[in-house]
């Protein structure tokens, strides 16, 4: 918690100089946060008013599920109470049925004595909690409304129990959109005085598809390897294959006989380190803009289909490399002969 307090949006204290950038600008209050706008006005509805039900925050990670929670406890409670009123605990801490029915009822059934409000439990990553222990959460959270909130935080809702989705007000935070995200990147870029050039800033935003946090990380990690950051570098560092690559891989596949194609594009992924399921996710979005006669297109994403779920099951890379050039080969068959 001292991180979070230290790290403030305005002027960066020495302490927090060496702290990671993701913890270093977490928001600190409700009007720092940059999306889900009509989350955040209910949420501040709710405390202003004094009305909070317990609530349950889920969707992918990066998108300001715990920045909004943290922020507002700290405008629930003064720096001196924080501690005594708000319990924290996410899934490295033992959240088991023991300790559902040990700390956490112990500090939700003690009353705050002189002061009035409620006591907040933040339980992050609720899903990785058991079915027992969610179970026994569930009779806790029912028999202390009174003077404790509960707010559950989890990326699948799924794994959260009915029992305890019905006792909870959910709020869905979804991916962040490019034009969110960019306006908070160029505020840290500015603050760090970074050399970015705008394909750099563009490859940052589609890379992170949304999660604020892996942006961040991506941007320090770059700056910090290379100095600049420009497209080729963010690929570099995140291991990611070029767009170059990819055109090329492309083209030798539709272009080349068999053997050059495996073996140039076998040597390219030796060489880069790449992994064939980066290639293929790519390749998979360049084959939506090559011109294909719609049967053949279709066929060649369901064989590209089957080779990533081959993949997912373990099987040797070099083996599926080829199956996936044979594929190639196939449709460039099908299309030349229907051409003559």
């Amino acid at each position: 918690i001292e991180s979070i307090q230290m790290a403030s949006i305005g002027k960066i204290p020495l302490q927090s100089r060496n702290l990671p950038w993701v913890e270093k600008y977490r928001p600190q209050t409700l009007d720092d946060l940059i999306s889900h706008k009509d989350i955040l006005s209910t949420i501040q509805k709710f405390i202003s008013e004094d009305r909070l039900p317990h609530l349950l925050f889920y969707g992918p990670p990066g998108t300001g599920k715990t920045s909004t929670v943290l922020a507002s406890a700290k405008q629930l409670y003064k720096e001196k109470e924080f501690n005594a009123m708000v319990l924290e605990l996410n899934a490295s801490d033992d959240r088991g049925i023991d300790v559902v029915r040990g700390p956490i009822l112990s500090f939700a059934s003690t009353r705050t004595i002189f002061k009035k409000g409620f006591k907040l439990v933040i339980l992050d990553e609720a899903d990785a909690m058991t079915r027992d222990a969610q179970n026994a959460l569930r009779r806790v959270i029912e028999k202390y409304t009174e003077n404790t909130r509960f707010c559950l935080i989890c990326n699948y809702l799924s794994k959260i129990i009915p029992a305890l989705q019905s006792r909870c007000t959910r709020f869905r935070f979804g991916p962040l959109s490019q034009d969110q995200m960019i306006p908070r990147l160029e505020f840290v870029i500015q603050q760090e005085s970074i050399d970015v050039t705008p394909d750099g800033m563009k490859a940052i935003v589609t890379l992170s598809s949304g999660d604020m946090r892996r942006s961040l990380n991506i941007l320090q990690s770059t700056s910090m390897a290379y100095g600049k950051v420009t497209e080729d570098n963010v690929y570099t560092c995140t291991g990611h294959p070029l767009r170059s690559d990819i055109a090329n891989i492309l083209d030798w596949s539709l272009n080349k006989d068999f053997t050059s194609a495996y073996n140039q594009i076998f040597q390219l992924k030796t060489l880069k380190g790449l992994a064939l399921h980066d290639i293929l996710t790519e390749v998979h979005l360049l084959i939506h803009r090559v011109d294909f006669p719609p049967a053949i297109r279709m066929g060649l994403l369901i064989k590209l289909a089957d080779i990533e779920y081959r993949l997912a099951s373990g099987t040797s890379e070099k083996i599926q490399l080829s199956s996936m050039v044979a594929a190639f080969q196939a449709v460039r068959d099908i299309v030349v002969n229907e051409a003559a």
